[in-house]
């Protein structure tokens, strides 16, 4: 714990795997935060670079705030969120990526609803996409709503990207450890479904740096997002948490959200090759 700072009883847990360029910057926003998580959890998922490296650096120049725990093979962020989950101290669990970053705000503002409220288990806010170079808005911390987030709202569409996320430590849930996409989505789900009380705070208070669906290989992660998303349909309806028709329903729904964004893609495409195309003839 870090002495001489408003301390959160909260504890963020980070996976990381070939990270070594960003987590930094992570960890810095962390300590940026006008109210300080009580500690730092980061789970390296068998990385093969420098990360391990850069890990152990943070972890001496913050020994009594920074954890490191290491995994002896790589299995993915669900199985390493779940591990940083259970070192946890602290009876409240953030979660960051290693590529993104928070507001100054994100734990004030999220802690102190959460405590307030001791019936809610699960907490998000808004995020901005973000390129490395953009400069962090200011907010208008009066002008903001907190919204329910209710079954049928999360089944239609995942209202919150992990870095936002904060739970309570004692709920029962966890990733499914088996799942390298749409985990997270399931885990909401879950924790909703089973009567768990879930809010958006209508504050971007993440920054995210990557593209939604990955900065390389895009196509082909939309389709292993697909395929998560309707495994998570299957394991929903056979958990009893949705019946037959529902699970229908929302197989064609999902269907026909995956051949809206695999067209908006390929549109995209199209246009930055015209613009490449035009640019070269502007030239000659």
């Amino acid at each position: 714990m870090i002495k001489g700072f408003d301390v959160a009883p909260v504890s963020v847990v980070i996976p990381c795997f070939r990270c070594d360029k960003t987590i930094g910057r992570a960890v810095q926003s962390i300590l940026q935060q006008d109210q300080i998580p009580a500690e730092v959890i980061l789970v390296d998922d068998d990385s093969n670079d420098g990360t391990c490296e850069v890990l152990t650096e943070l972890e001496q120049a913050h020994p009594s705030w920074i954890k490191v725990l290491r995994l002896n093979t790589n299995q993915g962020v669900a199985s390493a969120r779940n591990a940083g989950w259970a070192l946890a101290s602290q009876p409240y669990i953030a979660f960051l990526d290693a590529d993104d970053t928070w507001h100054p705000k994100k734990i004030e503002i999220q802690y102190s609803y959460m405590i307030a409220h001791p019936h809610v288990v699960l907490s998000g806010h808004e995020f901005k996409q973000r390129s490395v170079n953009d400069y962090i808005d200011s907010l208008d911390l009066d002008e903001y709503s907190i919204k329910r987030i209710k079954k049928w709202s999360l089944l239609l569409s995942n209202a919150f990207t992990t870095p936002s996320v904060m739970v309570r430590k004692d709920i029962v849930q966890r990733f499914r450890s088996s799942r390298r996409h749409m985990e997270d989505h399931l885990l909401w789900l879950e924790i909703v479904c089973m009567g768990g009380r879930a809010v958006r705070i209508s504050l971007p208070l993440a920054s995210i740096y990557k593209a939604q669906f990955g900065s390389s290989g895009l196509s082909s992660q939309m389709w292993e997002m697909q395929k998560g998303d309707l495994q998570n349909l299957r394991d929903l309806y056979a958990l009893n948490f949705i019946n037959l028709p529902t699970w229908i329903l929302l197989f064609v729904f999902s269907i026909l959200k995956f051949i809206r964004r695999l067209m908006m893609f390929s549109w995209m495409k199209v246009f930055k090759y015209f613009t490449k195309f035009q640019s070269s003839r502007a030239v000659v």
